[in-house]
Parts: structure tokens; sequence; C-alpha cells
């Protein structure tokens, strides 16, 4: 940005209330034209309310807000927010039965007695061209991968002429490579004079990806710093208010394990992972490293009933599963927590307390009826174990900030007390300190007798790991013990690197002595 260049966006002494909670306190953000500006800070910090005054959804108490040296538009004229400003939220919000020519005009369709859709469509492929989106004009946004459907969000952004583009946690349900791809489309808008403000609790994104970094905590600005010259320490350090923990170190060797509480054996979906051969003990973590196209999701998916398999068995306790059921996995002492909170992890429109016991309600009252009072005693109980900072049992979840939404689903996985519990990316989309409390869950799960399988590609919560199998195209390519080394295990889940003999000390086999487990029988 020259001296004479405006910058995009400018806010400046932003105060919000609700109630008495003070949501904003004296917020400022600059933005500069082309610019990749990072906003970061805890679940409650202010993130989103700060969006919300940037996007025209919530007026200010107090403070100023200029584009492109411009006051912002009043409040009630939405077609002059989208022309100055659009955002693209980590829930779609596109309209999945609508084609995608149809979402890029919606609100705006040509008006007459006579809709010419050949033309219409026309308009979109060379909207979707224009800014590089290869996606059919014609298919229905259902029919769309979460990557295609943010494109299509971008390009239906600045199609109305916007070149401010917020993107709230865009990467959460995306694979390494379509991240790659992502952050390749960005450099490319950028390029074209567009600037992005890029909110992600991926900390190792921004520094990938943008120029400049702001921090929120408290509902204060605390540090806006260029990202090049701040140390990882102090970027976390801004967001919590303390030094960096210890929690990040590899955990001492020496943990004792038990017997397998969960095997499988020659595990196959055709198309998406095996044969695979997995064995979890009693008092171990065991990690899944890979993105979500190697097949590690799906694996999490099969061993809890979500999927049936197309070969192999599973065992839990030296019992047999039923594969593809749900509720025999449950039964059997598989606990789950499911990748995507919002779509599979909570019924948003009922309390912390229901949301708790779904699992459960069967002990929650005499011959299939449930309890009130029950209900609220075993979720006071979750609460205060999982310290889930909610009002009481009766609050709506909804109300809840991402971390705290987490700890419900991970209330309900525990709440049968499973054998073993699988997480599927089980910090996605939560702040740094709520991903250390979720992971010393998982451990405690652990260390109180049962096991737990972390599914994720995220090497943060693969640290709390006893050791990691990476996998690539479904197989598992290499086997790492604690202390793994960032390079050796990014390498082998983007099968660069080969399974070796000494990569698996026999300490670190689990229950497979001839060196076989996670491979081809």
């Amino acid at each position: 940005m020259t001296a004479h260049e405006p910058a995009a966006v400018h806010a400046e002494g932003i105060v919000k209330r609700y109630g008495p909670t003070l949501a904003l306190d004296g917020a400022r953000l600059t933005v500069r034209p082309a610019e990749a500006h990072a906003l970061v800070g805890r679940n409650g910090a202010g993130k989103s309310t700060l969006v919300s005054v940037l996007t025209g959804l919530t007026r200010p108490d107090a403070g100023r807000v200029t584009f492109a040296g411009r006051p912002a538009p009043r409040f009630g004229d939405p077609a002059g927010w989208q022309r100055t400003v659009a955002c693209v939220h980590q829930k779609s919000m596109t309209v999945p039965e609508l084609t995608v020519a149809e979402n890029l005009f919606l609100g705006r369709l040509p008006g007459g007695r006579t809709l010419r859709w050949g033309a219409l469509r026309a308009r979109a492929g060379e909207l979707l061209a224009g800014y590089g989106v290869a996606v059919d004009p014609t298919a229905r946004i259902r029919e769309l991968d979460v990557e295609q459907r943010q494109f299509v969000e971008i390009a239906r952004a600045l199609s109305h002429g916007a070149r401010l583009i917020i993107l709230d946690e865009p990467t959460a349900r995306l694979d390494a490579a379509g991240i790659d791809r992502l952050f390749g489309k960005l450099r490319a808008l950028r390029a074209q004079g567009v600037a992005f403000v890029f909110i992600s609790h991926h900390l190792q994104e921004v520094y990938e990806l943008c120029d400049t970094v702001t921090v929120l905590r408290d509902a204060r600005p605390v540090l806006t710093a260029p990202v090049p010259d701040l140390p990882r320490d102090e970027l976390v350090a801004a967001m919590t208010g303390e030094a960096a923990t210890a929690a990040r170190r590899p955990r001492p060797a020496g943990r004792t394990t038990g017997a397998p509480v969960l095997r499988a054996e020659g595990l196959a979906l055709h198309g998406r992972f095996g044969p695979l051969d997995l064995t979890v003990r009693a008092g171990e973590v065991v990690g899944l490293a890979g993105a979500t196209a190697s097949g590690t999701t799906a694996i999490g998916e099969t061993l809890a009933g979500l999927r049936a398999p197309d070969a192999g068995r599973i065992s839990v306790r030296g019992r047999p599963v039923r594969t593809g059921s749900v509720p025999h996995a449950l039964a059997a002492g598989i606990g789950y927590i499911p990748e995507d909170r919002h779509r599979e992890g909570l019924v948003p429109g009922r309390s912390v307390a229901e949301n708790a016991t779904l699992t459960v309600a069967d002990q929650l009252g005499p011959l299939g009826t449930v309890l009130p009072a029950r209900t609220r005693a075993f979720a006071r109980r979750m609460i205060s174990d999982l310290d889930i900072r909610t009002t009481g049992p009766g609050q709506p979840v909804s109300g809840l900030s991402g971390g705290n939404q987490q700890k419900v689903v991970i209330a309900r996985a525990l709440a049968r007390r499973p054998a073993v519990l699988v997480a599927v990316r089980p910090t996605n989309g939560v702040d740094v300190r709520s991903k250390e409390a979720l992971l010393g869950v998982v451990r405690q799960v652990a260390d109180g007798g049962s096991g737990a399988l972390i599914v994720s590609d995220e090497l943060d919560d693969l640290r709390v790991c006893d050791r990691v199998l990476a996998v690539f195209h479904g197989r598992v390519t290499a086997h790492f013990p604690r202390g793994w080394r960032d390079h050796d295990l990014v390498a082998a889940m983007e099968g660069l690197a080969g399974d070796r003999p000494d990569e698996r000390p026999a300490g670190d086999r689990g229950d497979d002595p001839h060196g076989t487990e996670g491979t081809a029988p």
C-alpha cells in the first residue's frame, strides 16, 4: 500500500456490549489492499463479533469503520455491504439444492417474465473461468466437495464487486492438497488486488499465507505484527496471555500398557483404505496420521460403525464387533468423536444436558423413560469433570464457544465409559488453549485404563500419542515412537518416506511381534 492508497478496511475503537458482556473493547484492524491479514485469538476473544461488525451484521456501540477510505455502508443496505466485503464462513452459506449458477446469482436474478437459463449458465461459466474456478455451473451445490463450495462462495463475493474477503476457518475441513490449492487461489487473487482477512486456529497456516497478524484477547487487540518477524512462541503467548507451556514437548518414555482393547485385522474399504491391521492397548494413545483424503477419516468412521468395510474384522477386549453398526460399536465399548461437531456431533437446538446424554438415555429412567432430574445430574458431573464453561445443563449448546462445544461432544463419547475412544481431528476449529485441554482429556482416558486412537493430520494433536502410524493412500507407510521429528512424520504422511525397522522399537509395536501392524497380511 502506497502512502496515498487507503486501506482495504480500517476499523478503530470498536466497542460492542451485549448486556453486561463486553464483546469488543476498543478493537482495531487495518488491512491493506492485496494483503493477507490473519485475525487470531482464543474462543471468546471477540473475533466473531468483529467479523459481524465488519460485514454489517452488527452495529457497534462505538468506533468507526472505513473501506478504501470511504465510510462503511449504512445498516439495512445489504447490497452496499455485498459490494464492499464478504465472508466465507466455516459452514457453507450456499443453498445445497440449487445449482452453482443459481447460487452465484441468488438474489439478483434478471427480472422480467422470462428467465433465460442458458444465458444465466453462460454468465456463470464466464464468471467462474475468470477467477480460475473449475466447477460445472449446472452442478448442484450438494454435489460439490467442501473445497469447491468455498471457491464458489469466493467467486460470488468477487462478482458483487467486493475486494475484501473474510475467510473464517477455511481449511477446517480440507486435506493437505486442498489447502495447497486454496492457498494458491488466494495468492492469485491477491495478485489482482484482493485483500483477505484469514481466521484460523492453525498457526502454521498463518505463517504460510499471511503478511500480518492481529491478535485479540479478552475482547481487546493485544498485538499486530508482521508475520515473518514474529517468533511463534510470542504469537502463542499473545493469544493465551501466558508463556508457551511444556505441552508441546514429547512425553517421557516408560509408560506401561495393558492388554489390547481394540483390534482391527485385515480391515479394508474399497477405494479408501486397507487392508489394515491395527491394535490399541489399554493405557495407550495411538495416532493415525494422515489427511482426510488418505483414508484416515474413513478408518475412524469404520471403527465407529458409520461405514461397513468390504473385508476384515474388529474386536474390543477380545469380543467381535458387528461392523457397519453404530449401536453395536457403541455397545461394544467404542466411543467416537466425529470430525465435524456442527454436522455430526451436536444437536444445536438442544441443551448441554441433552447433547451430553444422547448415548445414555437408557440409563436416565425406568422402562425407557428419561427423567429430567437424572439427566441434569448426569450432565452436571460431565460439566464438572471436563470443565465445560456453561451457565448450566440447560444452556443451549449453540451458545457455547467452539472449545466448550467440543467438550460436550467428548462428554457424550465418554458417557458410557468406553473401552477405547476414537477421536477424529478432536481439536478441529478450536483455539490453542482449548486444544491443550481437549488433548489432556484424551490422555486422561488412556491413563484411566482405556485406550485412545487420535485420527488427525494436525501435528499438535499427535504429540500426545505414545506412537503414531502414518497413512498415505490408505496404507500405513511408517511407524513412529514418541519423540518423532515433524519433518519425518510429514514426509511419511505425504508418501515421501517408507517404513524402516529402526523406526519401530520393539516396545512400540503394540502386540505385533513380526512388525506387520498396518500392512497388508
